[in-house]
């Protein structure tokens, strides 16, 4: 999706909804990719830690205590304006991060869900490092993140309620569908940028 108008958009959702998959498709369509996950995972290994879910939420708390709250965002945000093409920020979770890529021009969130079985069922067959958990702990981590009162801290929820509703997806059938939805999200920001 080029045009003369780049457009970056910021995606957040909850613990194995189908982040990735939609990066991974914005990815397939032209889209730059800059992940929180990655830059955090390089923060960790950087400060010798285990990389693994606790590891990223304290250490993602660090970095905002250390530069401020919306610093991670803020320097994804700037490196995906200067490769000055369409880019995914991928996994926001932060009320301070959803608030400052709100006010980025051309920036569109976007979130996405599904219910928690489904969604613990992905993480064990995704196999990652921070996936190794079990549906008790994987619940126990999730309400760590959900409703942080910090906004510089993880709050999922505040970001689904600040994601436009025409923006937010539930992902519960096949990555075809999840794909026909992004199209028909992309298709209004076009026409929004024309308009």
């Amino acid at each position: 999706m080029e045009s003369n108008h780049p457009i970056i958009i910021g995606i957040t959702g909850t613990f194995g909804s189908g982040k990735g998959e939609m990066a991974n498709y914005l990815i397939e369509k032209g889209f730059s990719h800059f992940s929180f996950r990655d830059f955090l995972v390089e923060e960790i290994k950087r400060r010798g830690l285990p990389v693994d879910r606790d590891s990223m939420r304290n250490t993602a708390n660090a970095l905002r205590e250390e530069h401020g709250g919306d610093y991670i965002a803020q320097v994804l945000w700037d490196r995906a304006f200067a490769a000055g093409k369409s880019a995914v920020l991928e996994s926001i979770r932060a009320p301070i991060e959803v608030d400052y890529l709100a006010k980025q021009p051309n920036t569109f969130l976007f979130s996405v869900n599904a219910p928690i079985e489904l969604r613990y069922e992905r993480i064990v067959n995704r196999g990652t490092s921070t996936d190794s958990v079990t549906l008790e702990q994987f619940k126990i981590q999730e309400d760590a993140e959900m409703n942080d009162p910090d906004p510089c801290k993880q709050n999922l929820a505040y970001c689904r309620e600040h994601t436009p509703a025409e923006f937010q997806f539930m992902n519960v059938g096949t990555l075809e569908e999840l794909h026909q939805k992004i199209d028909v999200a992309l298709a209004l920001i076009a026409t929004r940028q024309n308009s």
